[in-house]
């Protein structure tokens, strides 16, 4: 039996299917990334399963459990590709909470404080790029989707993770992004773009939101893309209360996924306990 040892060749077979499979940019680089982490661990000796439990313990002490698994199922993928399946190691279970931690979560006040501090300070690409994400739910990743022509006719159809769906535009924020496209001489074409003409990726966007952060006095936990995913989706479901609706919205195929989207915060589920009134 050949033994089981991760060769570079396999490294770049393995990037390869990932692209192949249709994983976003984003899924490809990451997963890479934790693969390559477990081969640093492994230093070129067999994979077995006593190899894998032990990395599994280095993971619980350096990361917490949901870093850790994210890790194990980038892992798992790659033992699946290349055929050793047996190899697999189990996530760490976690007990789901009942709200979110509050210094984590963007408020809707924040929000707009870090809205009109970018305006103050004459970010305005910037400004659009946070109303945009926060006010139609969209991925970062799927900003390329947002071109002039989708604006004028209100609405913009992506394609990520092998599924297509709509995303609507308000007629406030259409006229925003319009306004925007005609000052900056944009006729057509992606609407938020480099210096170079390149679409804004996650690390353009996350380096200016940190600065931004520091001039609103934000926290930095808060401040981040993906939380402006959260709080629309947690203002879409205090208006709506259709779970199923914001999914397809949001683009999820596991609705379990979007229950973490609009877990409450602490203040509003202390706010719900004592409204009960049960102790007399």
């Amino acid at each position: 039996m050949k033994n089981k040892i991760i060769e570079t060749k396999m490294l770049e077979a393995y990037k390869v299917y990932l692209r192949e499979n249709e994983k976003s940019k984003a899924t490809c680089e990451k997963y890479v990334r934790d693969v390559n982490h477990f081969a640093e661990f492994a230093e070129g000796k067999e994979v077995d399963k006593g190899v894998l439990l032990d990395y599994k313990a280095e993971l619980e002490i350096q990361y917490a459990a949901t870093s850790a698994n994210s890790m194990i199922a980038a892992v798992n993928s790659f033992l699946r590709y290349v055929g050793w399946c047996e190899l697999c190691i189990k996530q760490f279970k976690i007990q789901k909470e009942a709200y979110s931690p509050e210094e984590k979560e963007l408020s809707a006040a924040e929000f707009q404080r870090l809205v009109k501090t970018a305006e103050e300070h004459k970010k305005e690409r910037l400004s659009l790029v946070i109303q945009t994400i926060c006010g139609t739910g969209i991925r970062v990743s799927e900003l390329p989707y947002l071109t002039v022509e989708a604006v004028r006719k209100g609405e913009a159809t992506v394609s990520c993770k092998g599924k297509t769906r709509k995303i609507f535009m308000v007629s406030k924020l259409r006229k925003k992004l319009l306004d925007y496209a005609k000052r900056n001489h944009i006729d057509s074409g992606m609407l938020f773009t480099t210096k170079t003409g390149k679409a804004l990726d996650r690390s353009n966007i996350w380096r200016e939101m940190k600065k931004l952060c520091e001039l609103a006095d934000i926290s930095a936990e808060k401040v981040f893309p993906h939380n402006l995913r959260h709080l629309f989706a947690r203002t879409f479901y205090g208006i709506e209360k259709d779970i199923a609706k914001l999914a397809d919205i949001l683009g999820h195929s596991n609705i379990n996924t979007t229950r973490i989207y609009i877990m409450t915060t602490f203040a509003e589920h202390k706010r719900k306990m004592e409204s009960m009134r049960l102790i007399i």
